[in-house]
């Protein structure tokens, strides 16, 4: 049986986030993780991040060196039983740039309680959608 859906919720708080990390506010950013939370981005050739702290601090660095920096939540999807999937595209112009550069990505965040336990980030979206499925179905 799948617990109650809080996608609103859920999704607000990504929204929320997303807008925080656009403004440099990283504090703001790490809210809907967990204390021991985890940001896993090995899917997409990076590192795997845990807790609040480190989760920051990889948002400072990703972050950091745009002088124009946006992301938006192009699509989202509660799978159930804690498994999201969000759809993020990242904008960025570089200081003494006139072109941006653009990533889209697949983000699937297992919650609990109303807090993100682990986003793990997929450079191919499908594979992305795949994992959430597979892992809203194992957790049902």
């Amino acid at each position: 049986m799948n617990e109650k859906s809080t996608t609103p919720d859920l999704e607000e708080a990504i929204r929320r986030s997303l807008q925080a990390l656009s403004r440099r506010d990283y504090d703001s950013a790490v809210a809907p993780f967990s204390v021991d939370g985890v940001m896993d981005t090995s899917a997409a050739a990076l590192e795997v991040f845990e807790g609040r702290e480190a989760i920051c601090e990889f948002f400072e660095a990703w972050r950091g060196p745009y002088e124009d920096f946006e992301l938006e939540l192009e699509e989202f999807h509660d799978q159930g039983n804690g498994v999201t999937l969000s759809v993020i595209v990242q904008r960025g112009r570089l200081p003494g740039s006139s072109s941006f550069v653009s990533v889209r990505g697949g983000h699937v965040g297992i919650w609990r309680d109303g807090l993100l336990e682990r986003n793990t980030v997929y450079e191919d979206i499908d594979e992305g959608r795949a994992a959430a499925e597979r892992l809203a179905e194992e957790r049902g």
